[in-house]
């Protein structure tokens, strides 16, 4: 589309209207700065799109009342997946990453691409239908993954629990089906760290989520955006030596890694050795809530190894919040405090002074929505909008 086109800026005015504020096109001609022909072009090409619809008339100052628009996140749907390493939580949610419909099953990444994104794919066309929509509703597939991704191509990059993943065309497997529908792949404790700021610290610029499961990962939001390195394997947290931690062997091949220590499955080792049996992080979580002491004691533990090393982290990007979710997060105030413990001991006063250290307030919806959130953002760019828009002109 050239610059020229009549739907020229108006993918600026919808990001003025995402707020959800309605207004009136004096209201929007007054705030913008723009002309009333200007802005009436432009908000007849979001009706048109149905990006944008009427709410109502605002009171008059005189003949006819003005009519107030508002977003329409309704006008298209969002599929989203949160793949770990043992479940998929499948959501089909609106453009304002509001959750239409969900599912969540068990399953093992290891199966591989073909099985896993095929579960995706049928199930989440029977999502579509159980939520009232239809596929050519779909704007667009938002998928998060257990493991490194090279975003610009959605391609997973040597990802160590993932075997048969390895340079996989993702967004290639949902072409035939949804030709028309932008696919966006990342890291899921990306996609979670997003979800949580969405729905519950949209007013942080600077936060991290450490995701404490079977691994543990973090995704790092800096200036309100995230970053994810050179090649996706920024916030790898769980494979940083713990400082005097003992020295087992972790499954990426080096010793005295955070993982092999204070995961859940690392939890859950100890606890069977210590005569309670354990095999995954939800026992570990079973045995807490169920008042063990000794699960509390190495739940605690394992938050102190994870604040030694976020001790580090913290004087490096200081954020303004910590937010401690995944499966261990969800045992009680025992890890949290071993975090809380070390971080706030250990890193410069002035990074903590006003440091809050949380655990995840959106259980186990983070990951879906922040999965939708980055399609998102995609389709409602304002560039985006534009060449949308212009398609009903």
């Amino acid at each position: 589309m050239t610059s020229g086109s009549s739907s020229g800026g108006t993918g600026l005015l919808l990001r003025l209207m995402r707020d959800g504020q309605p207004r009136t096109r004096g209201e929007l001609a007054e705030i913008t700065g723009l002309g009333r022909s200007t802005v009436a072009q432009r908000v007849d090409s979001l009706l048109c799109s149905a990006l944008l619809g009427p709410v109502g008339e605002a009171t008059s100052t005189g003949g006819r009342p003005p009519v107030r628009f508002a977003f329409n996140p309704s006008a298209r749907i969002v599929l989203s997946a949160d793949i770990g390493a043992t479940h998929i939580r499948l959501a089909v949610t609106d453009l304002s990453a509001t959750l239409l419909a969900t599912e969540l099953v068990d399953i093992d990444i290891a199966d591989g691409p073909v099985i896993i994104l095929g579960w995706v794919l049928q199930h989440g066309r029977a999502l579509i239908t159980q939520a009232g929509r239809t596929e050519g509703d779909l704007a667009g597939i938002g998928l998060g993954l257990p493991g490194p991704v090279e975003f610009a191509t959605g391609r997973p990059v040597n990802p160590p629990i993932m075997p048969g993943w390895d340079g996989f065309n993702v967004p290639g497997f949902f072409a035939d089906t949804f030709p028309e529908a932008v696919v966006v792949v990342d890291n899921d404790v990306n996609v979670m760290a997003l979800g949580e700021r969405y729905m519950v610290f949209s007013h942080v610029d600077h936060l991290m989520l450490v995701k404490v499961s079977t691994g543990i990962g973090s995704g790092i939001i800096s200036d309100g955006e995230l970053r994810r390195g050179a090649r996706g394997a920024a916030g790898d947290l769980g494979h940083i030596q713990v400082p005097n931690g003992d020295e087992v062997m972790c499954r990426c091949g080096n010793l005295g890694c955070l993982e092999a220590l204070a995961s859940g499955s690392a939890v859950a080792r100890r606890l069977t050795a210590a005569g309670e049996p354990a095999s995954s992080s939800h026992d570990v979580v079973r045995l807490a809530r169920g008042r063990s002491v000794l699960a509390a004691q190495m739940l605690r533990d394992a938050g102190r190894m994870i604040g030694e090393v976020l001790a580090s982290a913290v004087s490096l990007l200081n954020p303004s919040v910590i937010i401690i979710g995944g499966t261990l997060a969800e045992a009680g105030e025992s890890l949290l405090a071993g975090v809380r413990e070390v971080v706030y001991r250990r890193s410069l006063p002035l990074a903590t002074s006003d440091l809050r250290i949380v655990t995840a307030q959106t259980g186990d919806k983070a990951g879906v929505v922040g999965a939708a959130v980055l399609v998102i953002d995609h389709l409602l760019a304002p560039s985006k909008v534009d060449e949308y828009v212009n398609q009903f002109s």
